[in-house]
């Protein structure tokens, strides 16, 4: 399997379909494609050769394609025996309801506090509104944490806190996490040293900062 990433410190949705690679225990080549300009065009023209979608991550597995970072995370799954969802259909349900939230809303709360930002030794203040985006993820966290006893979201790893790791290194690096919700702050930690996301950020971290000039002008309000 041949797995095209993008730059670490950009590519928030490459990080996530690459961790559940890892955690599935699958065995994968990696190229890293390029995301910041000028080079950005032309690599993802690469990708266009052979994927519909033209974007990072893409999956190459012999002859199948899989080019979407939720179907690379569904794949990688199915490939080790389906040990990073629940058992369970209800279980699953949730799981897929949480990565598939992820997928589609999360990334509008705190928009302007981006994957690139975790990397600013110049990080801004939190406005009031990213403090209250803050505090919904927390609650819906919280929540998932409570029903299955931890100590992630479904009891065991699951896909559904792979999808999350972008999000809480976004966010709550930005914004304390109150002692409330210590709970909530013990996985997040415990997600934070799993091997594979501290193997992704020793690689990421050297890298150049990709500055976005919304981010010091964004989110206000």
């Amino acid at each position: 399997m041949i797995f095209y990433s993008g730059t670490k410190n950009a590519s928030s949705w490459s990080f996530r379909a690459w961790l559940a690679l890892k955690e599935a225990g699958l065995v994968f080549d990696e190229v890293d494609i390029e995301l910041r300009l000028p080079a950005r065009q032309e690599a993802l023209a690469r990708i266009a050769r052979f994927s519909p979608a033209a974007s990072v991550p893409a999956l190459v597995d012999g002859e199948t394609v899989v080019f979407d970072s939720l179907a690379i995370m569904e794949y990688a799954n199915e490939l080790c025996g389906g040990r990073l969802l629940p058992g369970d259909a209800k279980g699953r349900a949730v799981a897929r309801s949480l990565l598939a939230w992820q997928h589609s809303e999360v990334g509008r709360i705190c928009p302007a506090l981006s994957f690139e930002s975790v990397f600013y030794d110049d990080k801004r203040v939190p406005t009031a509104t990213e403090q209250a985006g803050a505090e919904r993820l927390l609650a819906a966290w919280g929540d998932c944490l409570e029903r299955s006893g931890g100590p992630y979201l479904m009891g065991s790893l699951s896909l559904a806190d792979l999808g999350f790791v972008p999000t809480v290194m976004r966010v709550f690096s930005h914004v304390d996490v109150p002692a409330r919700w210590g709970h909530v702050k013990a996985w997040m930690d415990a997600l934070l040293q799993r091997p594979a996301v501290l193997e992704w950020m020793a690689q990421a971290t050297p890298l150049p900062p990709v500055r976005l000039p919304e981010y010091f002008g964004g989110g206000r309000g």
